[in-house]
């Protein structure tokens, strides 16, 4: 079985901390002279003391955010998106959200009926996959609940237009260098009426701002 690097490095580190510096003088000066051979972060801390994982706080705040609206107020359901948020800016974090079963019920809030849950839904996704193909990748293999549903939320003119501006949010990280996210961006927003359908280069970045440009200004009057 892999040994897990964590544990490997808290064993390296409760080493050379262990008591033989604390009893033998010489060897505790010697220590303090030299750089540490390693870094316990706050995470190997975490491991060490017995707190929870940012696994376990990411699958703790999807919890409250799907919890019923009876049991957790809008209130602190939006606290758990935001820690959520914060949790997924780490790409090490965004990359486990597959893994933890937590892409469904996230695109799942872009229809919920509180607009400032379906606004941090959308930021959430746009947080979860800028600069990261992974995630890109993953989002397109959600199908019709992925990218399509945020062209819908984009584009809704019924849609508050916060909400709609971080859906565009969203398909701006989606789709640049990623041509497979911003082909199926271009077909669905043709089928809206929205743009001329031809196809878009996800490399070319002022291509790119020429469609995110669109939607942006499409966001502020729809």
């Amino acid at each position: 079985m892999a040994q897990d690097p964590r544990l490997t490095e808290l064993l390296r580190w409760s080493v050379e901390h262990s008591d033989v510096t604390l009893d033998d003088p010489a060897a505790a000066e010697t220590a303090a002279s030299q750089p540490s051979r390693s870094q316990l972060t706050p995470e190997m801390m975490a491991a060490l003391m017995g707190g929870p994982s940012d696994a376990d706080l990411m699958k703790a705040a999807m919890e409250l955010i799907t919890a019923p609206d009876a049991d957790v107020s809008l209130e602190n359901k939006l606290v758990a998106w935001d820690n959520f948020e914060q949790l997924i800016e780490s790409l090490d974090n965004a990359n486990n959200m597959a893994n933890l079963g937590l892409w469904t019920p996230l695109l799942e809030q872009l229809a919920h009926a509180e607009a400032d849950v379906r606004k941090m839904a959308a930021w959430c996704v746009g947080t979860a996959v800028q600069n990261n193909e992974k995630t890109q990748e993953r989002l397109v293999a959600m199908g019709d609940a992925g990218v399509p549903a945020l062209v819908a939320v984009a584009l809704g003119a019924a849609e508050r237009e916060d909400v709609r501006r971080k859906a565009v949010y969203a398909l701006s990280s989606a789709c640049r260098n990623y041509q497979p996210a911003m082909d199926v961006c271009v077909e669905e927003l043709g089928k809206r009426g929205f743009g001329e359908g031809a196809k878009v280069d996800a490399f070319d970045m002022d291509a790119v701002d020429a469609v995110i440009h669109a939607l942006r200004e499409k966001a502020k009057g729809a």
